[in-house]
């Protein structure tokens, strides 16, 4: 099976040739971080445009990185306030995820503790993404990542109805991203990619694309680093998280995301800095599971395993954290009722996880 319902404009001036395709309403509000949208340069190109389409706008510039659920709700309110009809997602992943979740919450008017309850998800408002980080794929996915404002526990849910109608990826509005956050988004695209693999759901069609975003991310990260403006980089590391986020949706997470979620909640470590703490520590418990499949990938990469262990720890993730054990008993409960746990190749015995958790322990 195959479904992506989202119409896909990727290069160079993506946004301008996504113009006859960017009227999915008359009054659009525009969701995005407090600074990503500008600094990247998407709205000095996107608001001469809706001028010229004639369409209206109003911004919502307030969403955090780990969108809270209370931001959601201030945006559903914001977005009926306004008489919006669509949605103009900005950003990475955060501002992305949170759109998803005010166009469901303003559509079928939900409150902050329904945001969950898929069943009174009946219809939603039309989202148009434009990523500025090659992380999430989040412009393809039907995914929407919170973290609860009473709880902070990091949970997400998945509708047909999240998926974006329109998404707009230019690796120039990239450029302006940092050393870290490069870094991090890329490795969460690395870990999209090799859960693809790991998923019981895995779909044998998606293999090619999911091997070459993997060489793109090897091939482009450390030059992208190096030097932050060069767009053939910045486009490979593009293309390897649109594969990425086409991958998990269609085969899901796995307990590769479900370990990283509670050391972002405490720790405040960006996502796809969690989901790298653990990489080769996840591809060896998995192994056992699917040693032919790991196998395969690293001959289809022309790459031994050993030299891409030694290609990651190049990178700085090698993070210790102090737990208390209240902490860890509480995460391991945490981890083992995660949704994502159920497409894992293997899933762990609660002191197997423990295990997993003390390779990050401070002192362990």
């Amino acid at each position: 099976m195959f479904y992506l319902p989202t119409r896909i404009i990727f290069g160079e001036n993506a946004l301008k040739d996504a113009a006859p395709h960017l009227a999915l309403g008359k009054r659009a509000l525009i969701v995005s971080g407090r600074s990503s949208a500008v600094k990247s340069g998407v709205m000095s190109e996107l608001i001469p445009l809706l001028n010229e389409l004639n369409i209206e706008h109003k911004i919502f510039a307030q969403i955090v990185e780990n969108p809270l659920t209370s931001q959601v709700i201030i945006g559903k309110e914001v977005f009926l306030e306004a008489g919006c009809d669509f949605i103009i997602a900005i950003g990475g992943g955060s501002p992305l995820d949170a759109a998803k979740a005010i166009a469901i919450a303003a559509a079928n008017d939900l409150s902050e503790d329904e945001l969950y309850q898929l069943d009174l998800h009946e219809k939603s408002f039309p989202i148009v993404a434009i990523p500025t980080t090659h992380g999430t794929g989040s412009e393809v996915t039907q995914y929407s990542v919170l973290t609860h404002s009473k709880t902070k526990k990091k949970a997400g849910f998945g509708s047909d109805l999240n998926f974006p109608q329109l998404a707009i990826i230019d690796p120039r509005y990239m450029t302006s991203l940092s050393p870290k956050v490069s870094l991090h988004t890329a490795l969460d695209a690395l870990s999209h990619l090799l859960e693809g693999l790991y998923s019981l759901s895995r779909n044998e069609h998606l293999y090619p694309m999911i091997y070459r975003g993997i060489r793109l991310i090897v091939d482009n990260l450390s030059l992208c680093l190096r030097e932050p403006k060069h767009l053939p980089a910045r486009q490979a590391l593009a293309l390897a998280s649109l594969y990425g986020g086409i991958t998990i949706a269609h085969t899901g997470t796995t307990l590769q995301h479900a370990i990283g979620y509670p050391f972002t909640s405490a720790f405040d470590i960006p996502h796809g800095l969690a989901n790298a703490m653990f990489m080769n520590v996840m591809m060896e418990f998995n192994q056992p599971n699917i040693e032919g499949i790991i196998n395969q990938l690293f001959e289809a990469i022309k790459m031994s395993k050993e030299e891409f262990y030694h290609w990651l720890e190049s990178f700085p993730i090698q993070i210790k954290v102090e737990i208390s054990d209240d902490e860890e008993e509480r995460w391991i409960d945490e981890i083992l009722g995660a949704r994502n746990i159920a497409a894992s190749p293997r899933v762990p015995t609660y002191e197997e996880l423990r295990t997993l958790i003390h390779s990050v322990k401070k002192g362990v």
